[in-house]
């Protein structure tokens, strides 16, 4: 039996999500059958923005080797001692935008979303201009992404439930609902 049950913690995520302002979409589990490697997939958006210009998406990464280390090393743990804080998963927040053709500047934007992400949550800010002919102006599609761990030994006593990663997830989910008519025209 695994000490951890992923798909009932990531429908807790999904949950918890939900109380913190969020709206869920879809839902997707992959496995790769060669290493087992897992990942969950969630499509999220702030529930004022259902609709609009905005997707979120949520992917936790579940490496095998990773869960298999922690359950050896809780049966190894005397019933009264927790594990030590030294497994975990990768846990992804990406952000998308359609072709803005009025897009910020990446500099002041990545300025700007820093001080909404904050220390707890560092965002990586990136576009990709594309072009469908040589005559043709350049799409611009902009994506933030933020990472952050997520600790097996809080997963097992029930404490990681994210909270100020999802306040911040919306905080940079209205930043950037609130300044996307000027960037989309």
């Amino acid at each position: 039996m695994a000490v951890i049950d992923v798909a009932g913690y990531v429908a807790d995520l999904k949950d918890h999500s939900v109380d913190h302002g969020f709206h869920v979409h879809d839902e997707r589990h992959f496995v790769e059958t060669y290493s087992l490697r897992q990942v969950w997939e969630v499509e999220l958006h702030p529930e004022d923005g259902c609709g609009g210009p905005l997707d979120l998406h949520l992917a936790l990464e579940v490496d095998p080797r990773t869960l298999l280390s922690f359950e050896d090393a809780v049966f190894g743990l005397p019933e009264d001692q927790e594990p030590a804080d030294d497994f975990h998963f990768a846990l992804t927040f990406t952000w998308s935008l359609p072709p803005l053709p009025s897009g910020p500047d990446l500099l002041r934007l990545a300025i700007d979303l820093a001080g909404v992400g904050g220390i707890e949550l560092p965002l990586e800010v990136s576009a990709i201009d594309s072009y469908a002919s040589a005559t043709d102006a350049a799409e611009r599609r902009l994506s933030i992404v933020a990472r952050t761990p997520v600790s097996l030994a809080r997963v097992l006593t029930g404490d990681e439930m994210l909270c100020d990663v999802f306040d911040r997830c919306l905080a940079v989910s209205q930043y950037l609902l609130d300044n996307a008519p000027r960037w989309l025209g």
